[in-house]
């Protein structure tokens, strides 16, 4: 004899994904990735930006194309 097996009324999956995020989960790294890069777009309001010059000049670069 052969077991009968039982199908479920509603399948646990809907064919997609269905993932619910809290409003802050999408806010906070968005908001620390754009203070981070302000720090390195604007490197002489930061307290020890005695570094390499070639490092300054090529983020004075970036900033230049940035802005444009």
């Amino acid at each position: 004899m052969s077991a009968h097996t039982r199908m479920r009324p509603h399948p646990a999956t809907r064919g997609g994904v269905d993932i619910r995020l809290p409003w802050w989960a999408l806010a906070l790294p968005t908001l620390a990735f754009v203070v981070l890069l302000a720090l390195i777009l604007n490197p002489a309001d930061a307290q020890a930006a005695s570094g390499d010059p070639a490092v300054a000049h090529l983020l004075e670069r970036l900033q230049q194309l940035i802005s444009r």
